[in-house]
């Protein structure tokens, strides 16, 4: 059995404000415990109003205090943002306050445009630093050595989890070299999917954290009743990633039932690229489409976006895609 995850994208909506949508998280990750869900994740964005994860540390001590077992973490924090240091510091706090269950994730991208990433006081070349910014942060969360002047308090010998989240071939390489697990984020950029998790297996070398390959898989899973009605909620994501082309980052806004409305040819051919990881149906269609999927790529975990507007139906979604992919509510999460 494939364990699923969630990446939860902390959405606001015209119905739902910032505080709503905290929330939202909350609730759907007290649900997805008890559907058997092996972690929540959440990501860091800014300057996106639609999008209520910028403090990401704090979203997800919010998710983690309605919560008993299931892993909560970053899906990812924009590493070259932050000095590893603050890190350390904000997820060593979270590991001791919820002990077992926290997940880093790390990204090499900004997570933001280019005039936000100014107002963060750091600049686009920071990003070259980040395999020394993981490896320096990795150093933070294990126990300090004899010494040692400065520590990142209370991080100190949490060893936190650390994952590697990437869409091109210098992820899947980073985290084959430091023997990390790898998160592909084919859920918005597939392009790579193959290529990335071949050469990420074929280079593994296990580290103390892990002592053989490990990756996940982001895929869109939007799952109703029928074929449908899945098909008619799908249309809030296409329509987001449409304004995105736009340059347009408002609210995800309601299904329509005519997506061909909506769109250029142009815009549709975009979109529909980006997110042909997707899967969009009822019940039989998701378990079809989650067995394809593990079976072409082998991953280890696959974790789950469904963008829905309604919260209800949301709910209702992931409940049908455990269901179908037949996840035991009874497992223990475990760390990786």
């Amino acid at each position: 059995m494939t364990p699923l995850s969630i990446l939860e994208l902390v959405r606001v909506t015209d119905e739902t404000d910032p505080r709503g949508a905290l929330d939202n998280a909350r609730d759907l990750a007290a649900h997805a415990e008890g559907w058997g869900y092996n972690r929540v994740w959440v990501a860091e964005h800014h300057n996106m109003p639609g999008i209520a994860s910028a403090a990401t540390s704090i979203v997800i001590a919010h998710i983690a205090s309605g919560t008993d077992r299931i892993r909560v973490g970053a899906g990812g924090i924009m590493l070259p943002n932050h000095a590893p240091y603050v890190i350390a510091e904000q997820f060593g706090t979270l590991e001791r306050l919820f002990p077992g269950r926290i997940d880093l994730g790390l990204g090499r991208a900004p997570g933001t445009d280019q005039l936000t990433l100014r107002a963060l006081r750091r600049t686009p070349e920071s990003s070259a630093n980040f395999p020394e910014d993981v490896l320096e942060l990795q150093a933070f969360l294990a126990p300090a050595a004899p010494g040692q002047r400065i520590e990142a308090v209370p991080a100190t010998g949490t060893r936190v989890p650390l994952w590697i989240l990437g869409s091109s071939h210098f992820g899947a390489m980073l985290a084959a070299e430091l023997g990390l697990p790898y998160s592909f984020a084919s859920h918005f950029a597939p392009q790579l999917l193959t290529e990335a998790l071949d050469l990420y297996r074929s280079r593994f070398k296990p580290s103390a954290q892990l002592d053989r390959p490990y990756a996940m898989v982001g895929v869109n899973i939007i799952a109703a009743e029928t074929d449908a009605e899945a098909k008619r909620l799908a249309t809030s994501q296409r329509m987001s990633f449409a304004s995105i082309f736009r340059g347009e980052r408002g609210f995800l806004q309601p299904p329509i039932e005519d997506i061909e409305s909506y769109w250029t040819p142009r815009e549709k051919a975009q979109v529909m690229s980006m997110l042909s990881r997707t899967i969009v149906g009822s019940p039989e269609t998701v378990r079809e489409g989650i067995a394809a999927l593990v079976a072409e790529t082998r991953a280890d975990e696959v974790i789950v976006v469904s963008d829905i507007y309604d919260h209800a139906k949301r709910l209702r979604s992931l409940e049908i895609i455990a269901d179908a992919a037949g996840i035991n509510a009874a497992r223990v999460p475990e760390a990786i």
